[in-house]
């Protein structure tokens, strides 16, 4: 996979394309409405990349405290723009 259009057409499968990262592959799940298959995939992972999708997922929950715990692990500051943004600037980094 190259490019966001190309991980956004893959949300329309079934299944996640064979390969992806934990990151990406949370980010899929996420991407087609499963938030706790997405936290599935990347709830055990203590790197910091993970722990960014991590508190990512948590700030969409609504769990700010529990966002902030991981963005810190991440050495992230929770960021100031929406929440289709930072999706899209996740799915960006790890690609």
């Amino acid at each position: 996979m190259e490019n966001l259009a190309q991980f956004k057409k893959s949300l329309k499968s079934a299944q996640p394309v064979s390969g992806l990262s934990p990151q990406l592959k949370s980010l899929w799940y996420d991407g087609k409405g499963n938030w706790h298959q997405a936290h599935d995939e990347i709830g055990q992972l203590n790197d910091q990349a993970s722990a960014w999708v991590h508190a990512y997922l948590h700030r969409k929950e609504g769990d700010i405290w529990n966002a902030d715990y991981w963005y810190n692990r991440a050495k992230r500051t929770r960021p100031d723009i929406t929440l289709d943004e930072e999706w899209e600037q996740l799915v960006l980094e790890f690609l």
